[in-house]
């Protein structure tokens, strides 16, 4: 490999895979001569066309991911002019090179890789994670590694939701997007996902897409139906399958559960080794890096769900994660300001304390909506050319706990961290008296 440049302590070298905003290029890990790939993402295009966004919910939710079906990230490495993520190197190619060359695949392979997408798909979910983008087709987000097993990658159009929360941005690639979503209504990106998947598994069982044509119009048309018809090789229990993932109402739609349970799936699958080993994999790497990066809240977060015997993903969640992890705080790729705290209380306490907060250092506090506080220097309400703009957004995680984010876009640096420590301190006094009151 030609070394091009060093990127830290990457020797980068050819290029790729290339996109609109970024290249994935080769490079050898100077300490260990591992080989890695690094996406390499122009600051200035992103910055330019709005990508900020994007890029960090890339970057977030493969940092929240540890699975032997996903692509793994490394480290972000950012520069004046770039951003880079190295990333597990993925040597097998795509998949769609694979299904172009063997034309359609047997039931059997063809079960090995949709077992692959849904364990991960399943995984990414139980964590707040929706792909949005699954597909095989270019560009290409479904890679194999060198023993053939399945990497999903490209997180750029993934979402951190909660739990029950509905989604309304369209995207996604026509021919795998869900009839929902191409009708602009509210979704579910769970759900959406699953869509996806079914039609991924028809394209490997029977070589094309369900869903093609020349008109858009038309296209969605027949994915709102859910019009395609079954190539005869098809056997009856792959139709049943297929029939129940693509059914165009998400209400009545397959979820994972029940692909899990469907009999052709069960049919040769063995679930321990891969589904233990991501279990093991974000039980022990995950919460242990978060344990080294976060505040104690966190581990008193785990404790309780433990002892009130509930599903731990509840609590520990990727906005959770994002909130008690410095180092998943995106904002200064972008010279933004933002800081985050984990609240252990209630939606309106912690919007109380936030206004009490903003009293202690001269700031009036003007609620915008039941989750947004505006903040505005006392000194200088009469001069609007000198408006202090901060404001303050809480996120509910459960009935108990919440996530606050304060953001500056123009105002005195002075003042924003002066109102961040003193809302700090109000939530950790009040953490601290909860604590005493509870062993007295």
């Amino acid at each position: 490999m030609v070394l091009e440049e060093s990127i830290g302590k990457y020797r980068v070298g050819r290029t790729v895979g290339e996109g609109a905003f970024a290249k994935v290029k080769l490079a050898v890990d100077a300490d260990t001569g591992g080989t890695v790939a690094v996406k390499v993402i122009d600051r200035s295009t992103v910055l330019t066309n709005n990508l900020m966004c994007q890029v960090k919910r890339e970057i977030s939710a493969m940092r929240l991911l540890n699975h032997p079906n996903i692509v793994k990230i490394h480290e972000v490495i950012a520069t004046k002019t770039k951003i880079c993520l190295v990333m597990e190197y993925v040597p097998g190619g795509k998949l769609s090179d694979k299904l172009s060359y063997l034309k359609r695949m047997d039931g059997r392979e063809a079960k090995k890789y949709f077992y692959q997408l849904i364990d991960a798909v399943d995984y990414c979910h139980r964590r707040g994670v929706c792909h949005r983008d699954l597909k095989c087709q270019q560009p290409e987000n479904l890679l194999l590694d060198s023993q053939g097993n399945l990497k999903v990658s490209d997180f750029g159009l993934s979402v951190l939701r909660r739990p029950g929360q509905l989604l309304s941005t369209s995207c996604g690639s026509p021919c795998y997007v869900a009839p929902e979503v191409v009708q602009h209504k509210s979704y579910d990106g769970a759900a959406a996902d699953i869509w996806s998947c079914g039609v991924i598994l028809f394209e490997l069982l029977a070589g094309y897409l369900p869903f093609q044509d020349r008109s858009l119009t038309n296209l969605y048309r027949r994915i709102s139906r859910a019009q395609f018809a079954f190539p005869q090789w098809i056997t009856l229990s792959q139709k049943k399958i297929i029939l129940r993932i693509l059914d165009p109402s998400p209400l009545t739609r397959a979820k994972i559960s029940d692909i899990f349970d469907d009999e052709w799936f069960q049919e040769g699958y063995n679930p321990s080794e891969m589904r233990i080993q991501s279990e093991e994999n974000y039980d022990c790497v995950d919460l242990e890096e978060v344990g080294r990066d976060s505040d104690s809240s966190h581990s008193t977060e785990v404790r309780e769900a433990e002892e009130a015997n509930l599903e731990p993903d509840r609590f520990v969640n990727a906005f959770r994660l994002i909130a008690t992890c410095s180092d998943l705080d995106l904002s200064g790729l972008f010279h933004e300001q933002k800081t985050k705290f984990g609240s252990p209380y209630p939606v309106q306490e912690t919007l109380a304390m936030i206004t009490v907060a903003a009293r202690d250092v001269r700031l009036s506090a003007k609620r915008m909506s039941n989750s947004m506080v505006k903040l505005q220097d006392i000194r200088l309400l009469s001069r609007s050319m000198l408006d202090l703009t901060l404001s303050a957004e809480v996120i509910e995680v459960t009935p108990a706990h919440c996530v606050v984010e304060v953001s500056k876009s123009t105002s005195d640096l002075r003042a924003y961290k002066e109102f961040c420590t003193s809302l700090w301190r109000l939530l950790n006094e009040g953490e601290e008296q909860r604590g005493s009151s509870s062993d007295l």
